[in-house]
């Protein structure tokens, strides 16, 4: 089983030795008898199938924390294409598997915690970096209303920046200063310097 090490992000790496290591995992991520790839919300496996394959010819249990794959017509002691325990939790009820052209078996696991990356399917299969995946990009309309709110913010204020105006903060901090102002006509605040 491959070890990780955790690696703070700004630990300079050497060019020579990140590359071999991607190669080394690119390798073992090759020699597994399935493919996969995921988003934040899913885990879709590819399993290649000996042609043509029919559906009813196989045998696919989805559970929420284990999965096994395997053909009902291999030798009882064939090994299967996958079977072993998740790396985390997977919503059964929304999990699928189809047969594509007969040539290939693809699992969809929809993740309970769609706020992480696995770095396997099954426990004991090699790991990937998690730390290299690049992060998706989310529609505002995706997003639940508070962050939403902050991403909306944040773009505004980046673009304010970059015209050269106020951002939000800077903004109420001035309508403050002008309700105070106002409020109080009797003080003169022609000589005073105030930052935002």
């Amino acid at each position: 089983m491959a070890h990780v090490e955790e690696v703070p992000q700004d630990t300079p790496v050497d060019p020579e030795v990140e590359k071999q290591r991607i190669a080394a995992e690119r390798a073992e991520q090759e020699k597994l008898p399935y493919q996969w790839r995921q988003t934040l919300q899913d885990v879709t496996i590819i399993v290649p199938l000996p042609e043509p394959t029919r559906a009813k010819t196989l045998c696919v249990e989805i559970k929420k924390r284990h999965i096994l794959a395997k053909s009902l017509l291999a030798p009882s002691d064939a090994a299967p294409f996958i079977e072993g325990d998740l790396f985390n939790d997977v919503v059964v009820d929304e999990s699928t598997w189809s047969v594509v052209d007969g040539r290939e078996l693809s699992i969809t696991l929809e993740k309970v915690n769609t706020q992480e990356w696995w770095p396997h399917v099954v426990t004991g299969a090699p790991k990937i970096d998690v730390r290299r995946i690049a992060p998706e990009t989310s529609r505002l309309s995706e997003l639940d209303s508070e962050t939403r709110a902050t991403v909306e913010k944040m773009m505004f204020d980046q673009k304010q920046q970059q015209m050269g105006k106020p951002t939000s903060e800077e903004m109420r901090k001035q309508e403050i200063l002008k309700k105070f102002q106002a409020q109080h006509p009797e003080l003169d605040f022609s000589q005073a310097n105030i930052e935002m």
